[in-house]
């Protein structure tokens, strides 16, 4: 075989190599560091639309827990499809306390406004921690619908997190079905990357 040939062979091979070693690489970034996620509903307005992009820290969340403010992306209880709380005697004026036992496969953004320990209630869609107001010139105001005022207050379960959307009237959120378990938390949300002039940090 002339000296060509094995160089245009080997040329090729390397190219393979290369190709296989990237797509690898992206893989599992994807998979264990940073995830791309694409805003599904209204839930997040005005801070993300419906289509927006966003990328997600994987793994920081092994590291340490979200704070109040973060955005995250997770796995909500199996309750959300139904919006049912995990209990059944919860009075009509308190938020849900706590998740059905089983995690649903779905994907849910929203903000963490509570943390395991915190005291919260809901009025007017503003959320009321241990006692004090949440600063929320982010929201899009409640409007009277349901779920904006459960005035009466409970404790987050310890290693769990309450989670609300920025579009208080419009969001299926722990209200309804819950704090969620740490372990269903998939990364913080960080920047966003589409459309063109929304990229920015969150």
């Amino acid at each position: 075989m002339a000296k060509s040939e094995k160089s245009a062979g080997g040329s090729i091979l390397e190219t393979v190599v290369i190709v296989a070693v990237a797509i690898g690489l992206a893989l599992a970034i994807q998979a264990f560091i940073v995830k791309p996620y694409r805003i599904p509903s209204e839930s997040m307005v005005p801070t993300l639309t419906v289509g927006q992009r966003v990328l997600v820290n994987r793994l920081g969340n092994n590291f340490s827990d979200p704070s109040v403010g973060d955005v995250v992306v997770f796995h909500p209880p199996s309750g959300s499809e139904s919006n049912t709380c995990g209990n059944p005697q919860k009075p009509e004026d308190q938020a849900c306390d706590k998740p059905t036992g089983d995690r649903a496969d779905v994907n849910f953004i929203k903000r963490v406004v509570g943390v395991g320990g915190d005291r919260i209630s809901i009025r007017d869609g503003h959320v009321f921690r241990n006692g004090k107001r949440e600063k929320d010139d982010y929201i899009r105001a409640c409007g009277g619908g349901q779920g904006c005022d459960l005035p009466r207050t409970f404790t987050v379960p310890a290693g769990h997190f309450f989670m609300m959307g920025d579009n208080r009237g419009e969001s299926d959120d722990s209200r309804f079905w819950g704090p969620v378990p740490k372990k269903w938390i998939i990364g913080g949300a960080f920047a966003t990357y589409w459309p063109p002039k929304r990229i920015g940090l969150l």
